[in-house]
C-alpha cells in the first residue's frame, strides 16, 4: 500500500498560482516557435499508467505498457511527407529537435568513421554540443545574412579536406531567420567534387512540417539527398511535452543496433526508456488534423507572417521573412517589449514567430508596442 496525504494548503496555492501565471503567460509567447493550440483531454487516461516505449519502435520487448504501434503510424506519416522510401524507412519518436540531431550526427559518424563535419554558424545550438558529446571533428562555416550557409566558404573548406569524408549538417528553418539551406546544392557541390562518401542531415525542427505543405517548397528532403532528418513535435503540431521525431534509412540504423537481453529489445536509439505518451500525443493529432488541416495550417502561419511584415512597413519597420518562413525578422526594440511578448533577440535583430495562435490582433498589439516603446538613443 502506497502512504499518501492531502496536499498542503499552502502547496496547493502555489500550484494554483503557478497554472495562473504559465496562463497569462502563455498569451504574449510569441518569440518562440511552440504552437499553442492543441486538446488532449481525450488521452489524459494514459498518464494513470507508466507508460514506456523501451527499445526499438519496429520491435517487441518485454515491457508491454507500450503505445510503439501508435509510433509506428507516426513514423509512417512522416517518412510519407519527407518521402523517405518505404522499403527502407525508419525512426522513433524523440523528446524533442535536439536528441534528433545528435542522432543524426551520431549515425553520421557511426557510417563515416574519421568525417569532418560542416556546419553553419547559424546552426542551432545543440549542434555544437553534439560535436563534443561525440568527440567529432568539425567545422563553423559562415552564414549568408539571409541565414543560409555561405556556399563558397563550403565548398572551400570541403576543398582543403577532400582527404576525409563529409558530414555536413544542414537546417531547414533556422532559429532566427527561418532560412533554408540550399540541399540539391550542396549536393551538386559534393557530386562535383567527386566526394562519394558523404553524409547530409537536416535540422527541420519548425520548417519541416511547414515545407511538405506549401506551394513551391524548397529542397529539404529525403528526395532531395539527406540521409537522415530532425523534425519538432511540440512546435508546429503542438504537445504539452517536448517531443519530436527523427528519421533515417533502416540500412544506416543497423550499423547501430544492438540486442538487449534482458529488456528483450533492440537498442537502436539513444534513449533506453522512452515516453510511450509523446507518440500518442503525435498521432492523435495526426489523425485529428490530417494533411488537410496541416496544409491550412502552414499556409495560415505564412499569411500571418506576411500580414505582420507588412504592419511594420505602415510604421517605417524594416521587417522581413524567407521564403516559406513564418520567422517575422526586424530591428531588436526595446527591453520593455522583449519582455513583454518574450521575443528572442540575436545582436541587432529580434524575431517573432507566427504560431497558430498568434492573431492579426496580435500582430497590432505587438507593433503598436514597438512604436510607443522606441529603443534610447
Amino acid at each position: 500500500m502506497v502512504y499518501e496525504k492531502p496536499l498542503a494548503p499552502e502547496d496547493k496555492a502555489r500550484l494554483d498560482a503557478l497554472l495562473a501565471h504559465i496562463g497569462d503567460e502563455a498569451k504574449t509567447a510569441v518569440g518562440y516557435p511552440c504552437n499553442a493550440v492543441f486538446d488532449y483531454a481525450e488521452l489524459w487516461p494514459f498518464l494513470k499508467y507508466s507508460v514506456n516505449n523501451v527499445g526499438d519502435p519496429f520491435e517487441a520487448s518485454n515491457y508491454r505498457l507500450h503505445t510503439r504501434e501508435m509510433e509506428c503510424e507516426v513514423i509512417k506519416f512522416f517518412a510519407e511527407l519527407t518521402h523517405l522510401p518505404e522499403e527502407d524507412y525508419w525512426g522513433y519518436v524523440t523528446n524533442g529537435g535536439s536528441e534528433g540531431n545528435l542522432y543524426g550526427v551520431f549515425l553520421a559518424r557511426e557510417t563515416l568513421p574519421n568525417a569532418m563535419v560542416y556546419y553553419s554558424e547559424d546552426t542551432h545550438y545543440s549542434v555544437g554540443k553534439a560535436m563534443r558529446i561525440l568527440d567529432v571533428n568539425s567545422i563553423m562555416i559562415r552564414r549568408q545574412d539571409n541565414g543560409e550557409f555561405d556556399y563558397d566558404d563550403l565548398r572551400e573548406s570541403i576543398k582543403i579536406h577532400r582527404d576525409v569524408p563529409a558530414i555536413v549538417f544542414t537546417t531547414v528553418g533556422t532559429t532566427m531567420t527561418g532560412a533554408v539551406d540550399n540541399i540539391p546544392l550542396i549536393k551538386e557541390m559534393l557530386r562535383d567534387m567527386a566526394m562519394g562518401n558523404h553524409y547530409i542531415h537536416a535540422d527541420a525542427a519548425l520548417s519541416g512540417m511547414i515545407q511538405p505543405f506549401v506551394e513551391e517548397p524548397e529542397g529539404w528532403d529525403f528526395a532531395s539527398g539527406i540521409d537522415s532528418i530532425s523534425i519538432s513535435g511540440h512546435k508546429f503540431i503542438g504537445s504539452p511535452i517536448p517531443c519530436g521525431v527523427v528519421l533515417a534509412s533502416r540500412r544506416n540504423m543497423e550499423r547501430i543496433a544492438r540486442s538487449v537481453e534482458y529488456v528483450g529489445a533492440l537498442d537502436t536509439t539513444l534513449m533506453g526508456s522512452r515516453n510511450g505518451i509523446t507518440p500518442l500525443f503525435l498521432w492523435y493529432a495526426i489523425k485529428r488534423h490530417g494533411i488537410e488541416g496541416f496544409t491550412k495550417w502552414a499556409r495560415g502561419c505564412l499569411e500571418m507572417a506576411e500580414y505582420a511584415v507588412e504592419a511594420f512597413a505602415k510604421h517605417g519597420i524594416k521587417a522581413w521573412r524567407n521564403k516559406n518562413g513564418n520567422t517575422v525578422i526586424f530591428p531588436k526594440p526595446s527591453q520593455a517589449v522583449l519582455d513583454k511578448w518574450q521575443i528572442a533577440v540575436h545582436g541587432r535583430i529580434a524575431h517573432i514567430i507566427t504560431m497558430q495562435h498568434v492573431t492579426k490582433e496580435t500582430i497590432d498589439a505587438i507593433v503598436k508596442d514597438v512604436v510607443e516603446n522606441p529603443v534610447p538613443e
